[in-house]
Order: C-alpha cells, then sequence, then structure tokens
C-alpha cells in the first residue's frame, strides 16, 4: 500500500480528528516555524504555544520565578506585542537572549495551527530553514503524512504552499519533467500534486523562492513594516539541522528525537 502525504492548505479544512493515525508537519514559514526553529537552535530550553496574549500572559505568571527564564514572544499582525519580550523575527531569538529559557509563544496563525494538529500521532513543526531535517525524519517514519499550512487569517499563503511543495518534492526525488509519482510508493491528494507544481515554478528562475514569498501577501505585510531581512532569512533553506516537535506530555515545542 502506498503511504498517503495529504496536503491541508488551511487548519479549517481537516478536523483535527483526520489526523489521529499519522505525522504532520505544521509550517509557518512566515514566521513562527522559522522563528521556532532558530530558537531551538539558539539553545532556548522549549517553545510553550499559546492560542492566545492572555494564555501567554498567564503561563508567564504562573510559572516564571524572579531569574526570569521565560520569556514571551510572538505577534498580531505582524506586528511585535505590547509587553512582550520578543517579537516574531529570528534574528531576535539569539543564542543571547533564549539559551536555557521558555517561551511563552503566540501567533496570529502558526500557534494557533499547531494546536489544531495535537491529535496526531507526531507533530513536527516545519520551514525551508529546517527543510532537509524535516524530510530526513519523514523518511524515517511509516506513518501517513499530513502537511498543515497555516496560511493567513484563514486565506490560504504563498509561502506555506510553497514550503509543502518542497517537501513533496524531496520525498518523490522529483523534476518538474517526471510524471512517475507512484514510483516513490507514496499517494498525493490533488493539493499536494498542486503544490509540488507551485515550488517547481518557483525554483524555475533565479532567486525564484525569495522573489515569490516577497509577492505573497505574507510577505507584502512584512515588507510593508520593514521586514524584508526576515523574508530572506524565512527563504534559505537548510540552516537549521533539527526538527521542532510538539510533546503532549509537557505541552512544550522541543528538539525532535
Amino acid at each position: 500500500m502506498p503511504r498517503k502525504l495529504t496536503v491541508h492548505v488551511l487548519p479549517g479544512l481537516f478536523e483535527p480528528s483526520d489526523l489521529a493515525g499519522g505525522i504532520a508537519v505544521v509550517t509557518d514559514v512566515l514566521r513562527a516555524t522559522t522563528t521556532v526553529g532558530y530558537a531551538l537552535k539558539n539553545g532556548a530550553r522549549g517553545i510553550i504555544p499559546c492560542e492566545s496574549i492572555d494564555e501567554a500572559v498567564g503561563i508567564r505568571e504562573a510559572n516564571d520565578t524572579a531569574s526570569g527564564e521565560i520569556l514571551l514572544g510572538g505577534e498580531r499582525g505582524g506586528e511585535p506585542i505590547s509587553g512582550f519580550d520578543l517579537g516574531n523575527s529570528p534574528s531576535e531569538w539569539s543564542n543571547e537572549v533564549v539559551a536555557g529559557r521558555e517561551i511563552a509563544f503566540t501567533t496570529t496563525n502558526g500557534t494557533r495551527a499547531l494546536l489544531r494538529s495535537v491529535l496526531a500521532d507526531r507533530v513536527l513543526m516545519g520551514a525551508f530553514a529546517n527543510l532537509g531535517a524535516v524530510c530526513d525524519v519523514l523518511l524515517e517514519d511509516s506513518r501517513p503524512i499530513h502537511i498543515v499550512c497555516a496560511g493567513t487569517v484563514g486565506k490560504i499563503s504563498t509561502e506555506d504552499c510553497l514550503f509543502a511543495g518542497a517537501v513533496v518534492g524531496r520525498l518523490l526525488g522529483v523534476s518538474t519533467e517526471s510524471t512517475d509519482l507512484a514510483a516513490a510508493g507514496i499517494e498525493l491528494c490533488d493539493a499536494a500534486r498542486l503544490v509540488l507544481s507551485h515550488w517547481n515554478s518557483a525554483m524555475d528562475t533565479p532567486d525564484g523562492l525569495f522573489q515569490t514569498m516577497k509577492a505573497g501577501s505574507g510577505g507584502r505585510n512584512l515588507m510593508r513594516l520593514g521586514l524584508e531581512a526576515d523574508i530572506r532569512t524565512a527563504a534559505t533553506l537548510d540552516q537549521v539541522d533539527l526538527v521542532p516537535e510538539y510533546l503532549p506530555q509537557s505541552r512544550r515545542i522541543g528538539r525532535s528525537n
């Protein structure tokens, strides 16, 4: 039996129970899943995903000590949250800031998509920064794959679909000319075929990934906020050699084993 690979272009297009028995890869390339990968690379002890600002603040108030080990991070509408220690730019989450600390983290799209996916057997977080590491984990597993695109406030996002297409392409090992998808032993849904085509098209031109991400609604919003550098960071492949994984026992995101 071929292994099923399903791409969910928005979190609202599946029921949480649909992911049971599978391995989910949640992606919010601009910027939550990119930022979480860099945070763990830079020594963060764990990330606590929160659906709301109040939840994040409450976690720090309930658990923090005078040492300030729990930081608050996140954004709304792409902008930092008033009173939080960190926004959602990967560059802010440096070793000097996050090493040895936990971060209560809430974003407009990414953390909500993650929390909708927790009924999967495993929940990973993926971005272009750790594309190769994510694919390595998926190739070592045999369960059905669900790629969950966070989208942007209920709308499909260019960059998340690009990442989904990049995963499909790497797992299949196909080029734009290849049509023998079944040879890889993976069964694609129609959305997976569409995002693969989207990815191949973006990579046909020099600097195509960055330029395509800039042109999407999420990219345009970051450009408006003066955050072009974040797009460039998010469009750079394989800079993070680890995979964040949601650990249901602790309700934290840590490094995948």
